[in-house]
């Protein structure tokens, strides 16, 4: 047998998809992003049960209520992991018995995009499941345990968002709300709504794309939407870009943004820029070096 090595051309080749994550104020539009996407190749996984913003948006839709029910939907949508154990979630015996009731998942390859409106609903589904689970009780007293609950909030939701991350030929789409909170020296912070902190801290290095979707004002005082997409903005937003395609802002259009991202990829002179170190700095103060355009 010889060793598996997939060519640069069999690599490039492969068609996949980009896993990216929109926040934004509530009533800022996330939700309304799904009109800027094609119907016919769209899944809206609604969990808000809130589409009131897009009730003409003729795409099909599934809606699960419950933790369970997004799991199975999970590893129906992304294919089992053979690594896992049987009795794990998203393992092969997992997808089989989800198969079994969902039926043939080829019916899936008609879709590009799965937009799952939205993880901080998501989390809260989570964390009301986990409220129930001995690792919520503690050992000794028999009485909840919060600190449990939490911890196995983490590893739940971290472990469904990584099964999705690893569809290769999908973009994954996650809409989540930002809060804007001032932290304990009186700076203005903005931080994910999402129950527990091990998901909104581990998620960005989950996700290809962290997009902030906000109101930014023109020069003539103006306010207009736009998509914050560079990890180094004077905004202070979340963002990251791992596709080097975008630039710091961009239209608030998923549709033209996912194309953006599948394009081709800009010379690497366009996309870093090392600033030089000021006169008056030694060499070895490199911490104050910045490092644009990521």
């Amino acid at each position: 047998m010889s060793l598996p090595i997939i060519s640069a051309d069999q690599r490039l080749a492969e068609k996949r998809g980009s896993k990216l994550v929109i926040f934004g104020p509530s009533g800022i539009g996330k939700t309304s992003l799904l009109n800027t996407l094609s119907a016919e190749r769209t899944l809206f996984v609604d969990l808000e049960a809130g589409d009131l913003a897009v009730q003409d948006w003729t795409g099909d839709a599934i809606r699960p209520q419950t933790w369970q029910e997004f799991r199975d939907f999970a590893v129906f949508l992304g294919g089992p992991n053979p690594a896992l154990r049987d009795e794990q979630p998203f393992s092969t015996a997992h997808h089989r018995f989800v198969c079994d009731q969902f039926g043939d998942p080829a019916s899936l390859a008609k879709y590009d995009t799965y937009f799952i409106d939205s993880i901080t609903v998501l989390a809260r589904l989570c964390f009301q499941w986990c409220k129930g689970q001995p690792q919520a009780f503690s050992e000794k007293t028999g009485k909840p345990d919060s600190r449990g609950a939490y911890g196995l909030l983490g590893q739940e939701l971290i472990g469904a968002l990584t099964h999705l991350q690893h569809t290769r030929d999908k973009n994954v789409v996650l809409v989540g709300i930002l809060d804007e909170k001032t932290d304990d020296f009186n700076r203005k912070v903005f931080v994910p709504q999402i129950d527990g902190s091990k998901t909104g801290l581990e998620l960005p290095g989950i996700v290809d794309q962290v997009i902030t979707m906000t109101a930014l004002k023109a020069d003539d005082g103006s306010l207009y939407r736009a998509f914050v997409c560079h990890t180094l903005n004077p905004w202070g937003y979340p963002a990251k870009d791992r596709s080097g395609r975008l630039d710091l802002t961009e239209e608030p259009h998923l549709g033209r943004l996912l194309h953006k991202m599948a394009g081709p990829v800009r010379p690497a002179a366009e996309r870093l820029r090392f600033d030089t170190l000021p006169s008056t700095q030694t060499p070895q103060d490199t911490e104050s070096t910045s490092l644009q355009g990521i």
